[in-house]
């Protein structure tokens, strides 16, 4: 594994630890088909208690999806909470179908996922601030089946602080990322732009980095050891 020890990465560049709950505990996502999604007890994690697992990994930052919210069964509210109060910021997707959903958990950051977030891409101009997270599948944003370039460009006129890009169909996979696609998402959009799915190890960092994305979401590449968990512990590349 290659550490590019000259690379000059902006400290702002956030490692962000995702977290799949589902059921009470962790589990392992891979390329978004929910329905196989196991618990998730090898490669660096003691046990699928969320407390437990999060605190032998200590990361700095977390990214929590809610699955069980995602899916319409009930929040895991309670539990978010005190696995938020465990780092020093948390991302939040709960499945938000209204801005009421949004501000629903207290003490972290509101991601609004276009999965269900509204009817139309209109409706989004409801939702107060968060982050967006475009969800994408076979390259195209759920549920509307535009490109994710043109869905940040309807972002940049929205009341978000940032967006992530969330590759569905990728997440779990190392499948790597594509330099062009991310390039021209990044030339498009003005505020913080973030991105899970499929990243591999620490070349995809370099990547996200030099194309000036300001953060990444991931959990596999840490688990098997391509991406250094000295890294996520301190939130950035080092």
């Amino acid at each position: 594994m290659i550490l590019h020890p000259n690379s000059d990465y902006v400290e702002d560049m956030e490692l962000i630890l995702a977290v799949d709950l589902a059921g009470g505990v962790v589990v392992h996502g891979k390329a978004g088909n929910r329905s196989t999604y196991r618990p998730l007890t090898w490669g660096l994690a003691p046990s699928a208690e969320p407390e437990a697992y999060i605190s032998t990994l200590l990361p700095r930052y977390l990214y929590i999806a809610d699955l069980d919210s995602i899916q319409g069964g009930r929040p895991q509210d309670d539990l978010v909470r005190r696995c938020a109060a465990m780092v020093e910021r948390c991302y939040l997707d709960r499945g938000c179908r209204s801005p009421a959903d949004s501000s629903a958990v207290e003490g972290v950051t509101p991601v609004v996922g276009t999965e269900t977030a509204a009817a139309s891409i209109d409706d989004l101009a409801a939702y107060p601030g968060g982050y967006l997270s475009i969800d994408i599948r076979g390259g195209r944003v759920l549920p509307w089946g535009i490109t994710p370039v043109e869905m940040l460009r309807f972002a940049s006129e929205f009341a978000f602080e940032g967006c992530i890009i969330l590759n569905i169909g990728a997440v779990g996979t190392e499948k790597g990322l594509n330099r062009p696609d991310l390039e021209e998402m990044r030339a498009c959009y003005p505020d913080r732009l973030l991105y899970g799915g499929g990243v591999a190890g620490v070349d995809d960092i370099q990547l996200l980095t030099d194309i000036g994305f300001d953060g990444a979401i991931v959990a596999t590449a840490v688990h098997r050891g391509t991406l250094p968990l000295e890294w996520l512990r301190r939130g950035q590349p080092c």
